[in-house]
């Protein structure tokens, strides 16, 4: 699995809320947008990949998800937010070393069984995380410390950053090896960016060991470093990246051109990101964790974000002069599944606070629907998504929209950002339309009659934009003749 995050503190956003958003870029998986009911929680949780079963509390919350159409190799729940309006994202797939590897590896299943005949496991990993831990928290550092004894518990399988956020906080979880954690609440005017690689650049170990304000680790994380001698860096100035990441030559192709992307977007005028005396550049290695964005951000600024593939840079695949175009992984790739912004508008009464904008497919040409998480269903027209190929649900429309507009990139462009911006402008005046419907009437009721207007809308522009990519595709057929062209 490998995706892109973005973190954003209330003081970076343009209206004070906070803001998780991450892109799921699998292998073509089909996803949809699902509430799970407190019915619909399992009470006994098995999972797949990690041969495990772990008993679960009663009295879940109810939660939004993204699973996987397809259940067979597990639910991959990806993100959504709770009744108690706390957003979850899991997981960004991170990147370790052979230090840690040593000292703490990484579960495996062996297929072995202990003496009872049961199956031993591996750990839990991102196909589970959603599940156990989002409809038991009220708080974002409540569910740092939730997944952290889980952890710790069963271990896991693989490295992973997930990332939480309330109305106030938002935290940055990131799996050490096979037992440990660590994880940094971010600040409230940053913006954190991470590709997939071990992304955090600094850590309070006083603080994680005393007041825990900003900074939450493993029990015995301190010993760990210690002990092991893991802790890389000069002058005591510790550095969880290069202590417990990686920094390879693959990273300067996969991860670092990503974080410098989003840097230079983020502070175009603080760093200088191009020429022969850059700062940073796409192969830098100590490009910063999070930045203090040189203007506040809004919903649509961190979808822009995360569809992007390196525009106004020598490196755009699709730029008609581009110098190096597609040497480096882009972040709006063709593989997304789903793509989750959770934000939590501290400012409006409780019920309307949280709203999940929902995108699937590569992000580069899909719209991203914006919809209240305080109902009990969504529309069809996000969650009725099967394995087939349908125009029927936006999965799968927004997947021919993709594969057709990639080939006629040209043509199709102009078509493109008109349909993402008829469906943000549309879906967020519905949106405002009925946070003063409710808040003026002091009765919120109308969450499913406002998803069904937006989602609507949704359909209608989106088989608008798939009929004008089709005709574009077609002209650009290579069997393409006219009489007029012997």
């Amino acid at each position: 699995m490998s995706c892109t995050t973005v973190l954003l503190g209330k003081k970076a956003t343009n209206d004070g809320s906070t803001m998780i958003a991450r892109t799921e870029d699998f292998m073509f998986e089909p996803k949809k947008m699902v509430v799970m009911n407190p019915e619909d929680q399992p009470r006994k949780y098995k999972s797949v990949g990690g041969h495990l079963t772990i008993d679960l509390p009663d009295e879940p919350m109810r939660y939004t998800a993204c699973p996987n159409a397809d259940p067979e190799t597990g639910i991959w729940a990806a993100t959504g937010i709770n009744e108690a309006n706390v957003g979850m994202t899991a997981t960004e797939t991170t990147s370790t070393n052979p230090r840690v590897q040593a000292v703490d590896p990484l579960l495996k299943y062996t297929g072995e069984k202990d003496s009872d005949g049961n199956e031993i496991p591996c750990g839990i990993g991102e196909e589970d995380m959603v599940v156990l831990v989002l409809p038991y928290i009220r708080t974002a550092r409540e569910g740092v410390l939730r997944l952290g004894a889980l952890l710790e518990k069963y271990g896991t399988y693989e490295m992973n950053g997930i990332a939480f956020n309330d109305k106030d906080e938002c935290w940055w979880f990131e799996t050490i090896g096979g037992h440990h954690w660590i994880a940094r609440r971010v600040k409230d005017e940053e913006v954190v960016i991470m590709p997939n690689q071990f992304g955090m650049d600094r850590f309070d170990m006083e603080d994680a060991f005393g007041e825990q304000k900003e900074n939450l680790c493993s029990a015995d994380l301190r010993e760990f470093i210690n002990d092991n001698f893991l802790d890389l860096g000069q002058d005591s100035v510790f550095n969880p990246r290069n202590a417990f990441g990686s920094r390879s030559s693959h990273d300067h192709v996969y991860n670092t051109p990503r974080a410098w992307y989003m840097g230079r977007t983020l502070c175009p005028t603080k760093y200088k990101w191009d020429g022969e005396n850059a700062d940073l550049t796409p192969t830098s290695d100590n490009i910063p964790w999070s930045f203090v964005p040189e203007r506040k951000l809004a919903a649509e600024d961190v979808a822009d974000l995360l569809s992007s593939h390196y525009e106004d840079t020598p490196y755009d695949p699709f730029a008609q002069f581009a110098e190096k175009p597609g040497i480096y992984r882009p972040i709006g790739i063709n593989r997304t599944g789903c793509t989750g912004i959770c934000q939590i508008r501290g400012y409006l009464p409780e019920e309307l606070q949280a709203v999940q904008w929902v995108s699937f497919a590569s992000t580069a040409y899909s719209a991203f629907v914006p919809l209240y998480t305080n109902v009990s269903k969504v529309p069809g027209y996000m969650s009725d998504v099967t394995t087939d190929t349908s125009t029927e649900n936006l999965y799968w429309a927004s997947r021919l929209i993709n594969a057709l507009a990639d080939h006629s990139f040209g043509a199709s462009a102009l078509t493109i950002l008109r349909y993402k911006n008829a469906i943000a402008s549309r879906g967020r005046g519905i949106i405002l339309e009925y946070d003063r419907k409710m808040t003026e009437a002091g009765k919120f009721d109308l969450f499913e009659e406002a998803n069904e207007k937006i989602v609507s809308m949704t359909k209608a522009e989106t088989t608008k934009c798939l009929n004008e990519v089709l005709l574009n595709a077609s002209k650009k057929m290579k069997n393409g003749y006219t009489r007029w062209d012997n």
